[in-house]
């Protein structure tokens, strides 16, 4: 058995695999694309299920991935065993529709027996106990001996979910040795112990399982096969664990380099090293990936796994950051097989050291509040803290659920788990259903266009305008469905289909063409919008203006120029923003969406923090310089690996196929891109960036116009300069000057208004001192000040009040159309039972209005000016 690295056993599947007719397709994002059934990729199959299901044409029948995957049922084991983890990589290699069992069986054992070398003798073999298909091929044309080969039923050997594609599967099983035994007398595969470990699983989707639960063969069955990259890497260097594996080793090393600790002494700190270890690989890979920490969906796993492994770090005694360097670690043993790693060590890098700084704090706050609970619960004689208060820590504060029991358990405290579990469970059902909710194009709202019509023939990145001929017309029937029609008249929206079309449809984030049918016959439909099937059928909605149109009908397809052109416009400028963001924010900007119309544009970039003034200023500089370059935009389609090569910049988390289109401006910017642009950088003509904001976590967003639409911007705003220095009589070189004069002016003249309000109101105290009365042992003072407000009417009432011992002042202003109320009592008014909130209250309900406050000052507004004597009248009856 030859010992081999994990990144040299990858390799070596894929390698082995292609030699087989099979298309490497590099790992797809840990998001999901179109799913909503789940928040992260959690086997190897299933980004490939739009191909398995034929909702999505594959590269090519054969493909074989090494996918990187997430699973978090057990994160709550990961660390208390060796055996669980939340990150592994799965080698597959399937077929859609090509060859079947007596292909792939023999591939199997071949990989495993000559290429890894693997001693024949020490791998067993599990088949569906109905399968004699498979049976024979591994028993006469492999040669595995009967009594290595088990048949098991349908729990353990038949893959199915419910009605749909479904079959039996074949497991190859590795003999560990006797070591691993549970030392029963009938240990043998299928044991629960650690002897006979599975490494791949052959499953062979040959049926349709049908509503009433029968099974119906498939014209074309499909082969899907998994092996843990892990696993396999167990085996072949002779570790026990996943965290023994070369590439995973030399992080949990890292980690007790960091630590001063030694792995496999205390068992408290080994639960800790493997958290960390294990969570900052699934950590890294997310984060490569576009997933941002947050409070909901798959940011929230990525949270909980950040500061999972920053809780251990505090546990093992580690002072300060310390994730970055382990990041380091990841990126630098998995970069290779993960280029994306390598390209965003910066971004990634950055998000971490956010998180693990901010959690930081939350830890430290997270004390200061778990303490406050402690002393509480000691005050009132409880022992036991409930659910809803570590729900709250945990979910509102960040504060781990484990790390407030044993904070409590050290104070002699216990928590109710039950309730705490009952409130995660809660927020687990909201984050499911909200994920049900979201719109997905699996939800089968396609129309369903018949069969035999063929593919659109796109003509427009070449022309404008081109005859084409109406293969189909779908239209809403009753219940709101498209389905097939044989006309369309005037006053109808339809959906059109032609055999060749100039219409860009909408895809990428650029908005479709907009423009106009002729039929020969004279007929006249309008384009409301186009989009485009995974088949590539060009779907045109439109609105049928004049006269009728027919299936058959030949056309003229014309696109609206001027349109075109200033999406066009658009679109070229985000290429060159992109390139400029990564030069005045760094190498870690990509693309996280975009909008593109005749407009303006929209572009959206991972940052974690907003843009200052100046970076936003220097970014619109760059691109204009850029435009002013007249660079020459040229486009090509090349093999990807070409493409790669020079440099160009792809959309993160896209897939591509093996040619793509690459569009070159001047070399300057050099990108993966499917849409429209211009020839040369200088058509732009200038860009200016309206704003910068944020979108969530981690994303920003940049809103931008360019050529006329800048222009008109600019434009906007001579004519706002004008309409200011005629309104300051000045001119555009001293206007600014000029404002600020009168700005001072208005300062100074509202501070002597203010003087002279307090004037006039202090020559009313005396009115309101002589009209005092007492009730009850308090004197009450009240009176109506209509040019005060706010804080002067504060401050009267409080000089108002100090000038009795034990007094109440309430008094009452019209300023601005508005009631203002503002209520003060003395100490000693206090003492004796008065509430200013509960005066306040009374007398904003006689004015219409509502308020509130302490028991020594309290204020409110209302609405109806001509009850304020009233109410200064009762207040008296308020004591």
């Amino acid at each position: 058995m030859e010992k081999l690295g994990l990144n040299e056993i990858r390799e070596r599947y894929l390698s082995f695999f292609e030699s087989k007719g099979h298309l490497r397709l590099p790992s797809f994002s840990l998001v999901p694309e179109n799913d909503p059934s789940i928040l992260l990729i959690n086997a190897g199959m299933t980004p490939l299920k739009p191909y398995f299901t034929g909702a999505q044409v594959p590269p090519r029948k054969r493909v074989t991935t090494c996918q990187k995957c997430i699973r978090t049922p057990d994160i709550d084991n990961v660390g208390k065993t060796a055996r669980h983890g939340t990150f592994f990589e799965m080698l597959g290699n399937f077929s859609f529709g090509d060859y079947f069992k007596k292909e792939v069986i023999p591939w199997a054992w071949e990989f495993l027996t000559e290429d890894m070398k693997i001693p024949a003798d020490r791998l067993y073999i599990t088949v569906y106990k109905d399968d004699d298909e498979a049976y024979d091929i591994w028993n006469k044309v492999v040669g595995i001996p009967a009594e290595r080969i088990y048949r098991f039923g349908k729990e353990d050997n038949f893959w199915e979910h419910g009605e749909g594609p479904c079959g039996p599967c074949s497991e190859i099983h590795f003999d560990r040795g006797a070591e691993y035994s549970c030392g029963k007398p009938d240990c043998k595969v299928g044991c629960s112990c650690d002897r006979y470990m599975e490494i791949w699983n052959l499953v062979f989707t040959q049926f349709d399982r049908k509503a009433d639960g029968s099974y119906e063969r498939l014209a074309f069955p499909n082969i899907d096969t998994g092996m843990g990259l892990e696993r396999l890497a167990c085996v072949l260097q002779g570790v026990g664990n996943l965290f023994e594996v070369d590439t995973v080793r030399r992080i949990l090393d890292t980690v007790c380099e960091i630590s001063g600790k030694k792995y496999g002494e205390v068992y408290k700190d080994d639960v800790s090293i493997r958290v960390i270890t294990d969570h900052i690989r699934s950590t890294v890979m997310m984060v490569s990936d576009g997933v941002v920490p947050s409070n909901e969906a798959r940011g929230y796993v990525l949270r909980r796994l950040l500061r999972g492994a920053c809780r251990h770090g505090r546990q093992l005694g580690i002072k300060g950051p310390f994730l970055i360097k382990l990041a380091e670690v990841v990126i630098e043993d998995s970069g290779d097989a993960y280029p994306q790693l390598k390209e965003k060590a910066d971004y990634i890098k950055k998000v971490i050291a956010a998180e693990e700084e901010r959690f930081s704090a939350t830890l430290d706050q997270g004390m200061v509040m778990i303490n406050d609970v402690i002393e509480k619960a000691k005050v009132s004689g409880n022992t036991e803290i409930s659910g809803e208060t570590a729900f709250k820590l945990h979910d509102t504060y960040g504060f781990p659920f484990d790390l407030t029991r044993d904070v409590l358990s050290e104070s002699g405290l216990t928590v109710n788990e039950e309730a705490f579990r009952a409130c995660m469970k809660q927020q687990r059902e909201k984050a499911r259903e909200a994920i049900k909710n979201r719109e997905s194009s699996w939800s089968g709202k396609e129309a369903v266009i018949p069969k035999d019509i063929g593919e659109t023939k796109f003509l427009g990145y070449e022309k404008l305008s081109c005859d084409g001929k109406v293969i189909c017309i779908l239209k809403k029937n009753g219940e709101g469905a498209l389905e097939t029609a044989n006309t369309a008249s005037q006053g109808e929206e339809a959906v059109l289909i032609f055999d060749k079309t100039p219409f860009y449809a909408e895809s990428g984030g650029q908005e479709a063409d907009g423009g106009e049918i002729v039929s020969d016959n004279g007929a006249v439909v309008e384009i409301i919008n186009v989009t485009k099937t995974n088949d590539k059928r060009w779907m045109h909605s439109v609105c049928v203006v004049d006269g009728e149109i027919s299936v058959g009908d030949e056309c003229k397809l014309t696109v609206d120029a001027a349109k075109r052109k200033a999406t066009a416009r658009n679109h070229s400028a985000t290429h060159l923003l992109q390139k400029a963001l990564t030069t005045v924010l760094g190498a870690h900007v990509h693309q996280a969406g975009s909008s593109v119309n005749a407009e303006r544009l929209r572009f959206d970039f991972n940052h974690m923090q907003a843009m200052t003034p100046e970076e936003i200023e220097e970014t619109e500089r760059i691109v204009n310089e850029a435009i002013s370059a007249e660079y020459p935009v040229t486009v090509k389609e090349l093999p990807i690996d070409e493409a790669r090569k020079l440099g160009a910049v792809a959309l993160f988390g896209e897939k591509y196929g093996d040619i793509v289109r690459v569009v070159d401006m001047g070399g300057y910017s050099v990108e993966f891109c499917g849409g429209t642009h211009v020839k040369n950088t200088s058509s732009i003509g200038l860009v200016k960036i309206l704003h910068e904001s944020a979108v969530s976590a981690g994303i920003r967003r940049i809103e931008a116009v360019t050529s006329l639409e800048a222009i008109k911007y600019y434009k906007g705003k001579e004519t706002l300069l004008d309409e200011a220095c005629d309104a300051a009589r000045a001119t555009s070189l001293d206007v600014v000057d000029k404002i600020k004069a009168q700005g001072e002016k208005v300062k100074e003249l509202t501070k002597e208004i203010e003087r002279m309000k307090k004037e006039k109101a202090s020559s009313g105290v005396d009115d309101v001192i002589k009209g005092a009365a007492v009730v009850n042992g308090i004197t009450v003072f009240t009176g109506r000040f209509d040019d005060l407000a706010g804080d002067a009417l504060r401050e009267l009432a409080e000089k108002i009040r100090d000038r009795e011992a034990c007094s109440l002042c309430v008094l009452a202003s019209a300023f601005g159309g508005k009631v203002s109320i503002v209520a003060m009592a003395s100490p000693e008014c206090v003492k004796r039972g008065v509430k200013c909130g509960d005066v306040i209250k009374k007398a904003a309900q006689m004015c219409g209005g509502g308020g509130g406050g302490r028991p020594d000052m309290a204020q409110a507004g209302g609405k109806d000016i001509g009850a304020i004597d009233g109410m200064l009248e009762a207040v008296k009856s308020f004591i």
